[in-house]
């Protein structure tokens, strides 16, 4: 997935984002920064939204029920992996992949997955912390074969 896959997904998610919170265009567009003009002509499909909008979109709705189930759980995960490819960080723990995930691999505890909506790949450890995530196949298969 990369960035012009987001704006698109988010463009044509945006209305449905909005009457999910039973926003007006008024109050979406003024939540998102943008005119009410850009914000219709979005909702109509005559012009995407910008990466910008995508990403406030993300961080502003990340529970909504419609952007989880388009990107596979949180949707600045995916933002974030778009916009860096890898997530390394301090151990997030996880639910352990119960819905959106699919089991890769397992090796003494650890898990290698990947998101069946938005495809990209993590490794939990055996207390389903999240150690890496990463669209990059090659690299996650690095990490995993390192440990």
């Amino acid at each position: 997935m990369n960035r012009e896959d987001v704006i698109l997904i988010i463009s044509e998610k945006l209305k449905l984002v909005r009457t999910e919170n039973d926003f007006t265009q008024d109050k979406m567009a003024e939540i998102l920064g943008i005119s009410k003009k850009t914000l219709v002509q979005i909702e109509k499909g005559r012009i995407s939204a910008g990466w910008t909008t995508s990403v406030a979109v993300c961080a502003l709705f990340r529970e909504s029920t419609i952007l989880q189930h388009t990107f596979g759980g949180d949707p600045m995960d995916v933002i974030e992996l778009t916009a860096h490819n890898v997530i390394i960080r301090p151990k997030e723990k996880t639910m352990g992949g119960y819905i959106w995930w699919r089991n890769v691999e397992e090796r003494d505890g650890y898990k290698l997955q990947q998101n069946v909506l938005s495809h990209h790949f993590r490794i939990l450890d055996e207390e389903k912390f999240r150690l890496f995530s990463s669209f990059d196949e090659k690299a996650i298969r690095e990490k995993w074969n390192s440990l």
